[in-house]
């Protein structure tokens, strides 16, 4: 059985963040902005592709970033909300595409591509893969 089998093109989901302090790049490295940095935008972004998928895939199956390939648009300030969106464009053999995006309102802060597959979780009784 394809563990994505009941994964379709146009499944997406979105998470909403609050900008804290601890995600931005002057919290890691002394002397920059204190903006959102783009390891946490990646995070955000991987997190709401992951939630769209999960609930499809079998018991025992999570899904797992395999590439990214990301453009950071536009700083965002300490006490903003982002929402990361990801789509489905594609269903390959192992792997999910996602085109995904972040906002700030309605400014568009960051968007690109994402890919994932499934893989046994470790918590399962199969192992891991």
């Amino acid at each position: 059985m394809n563990p994505l089998e009941k994964v379709t093109a146009g499944t997406t989901a979105s998470m909403l963040v609050t900008v804290t302090p601890e995600m931005t790049v002057g919290h890691v490295v002394p002397g920059m902005p204190e903006v959102y940095g783009t390891p946490m935008m990646i995070l955000h972004m991987e997190m709401a592709a992951g939630s769209a998928v999960q609930p499809l895939l079998p018991a025992g199956h999570v899904s797992v970033g395999m590439m990214v390939n990301i453009r950071h648009l536009a700083a965002t300030p300490v006490g903003r909300t982002v929402r990361a969106i990801a789509r489905v464009v594609a269903v390959e053999a192992r792997s999910i595409l996602f085109d995904v995006e972040a906002w700030d309102g309605d400014r568009k802060i960051g968007d690109g591509t994402h890919r994932r597959g499934a893989s046994t979780s470790p918590n399962s009784s199969g192992g891991s893969a």
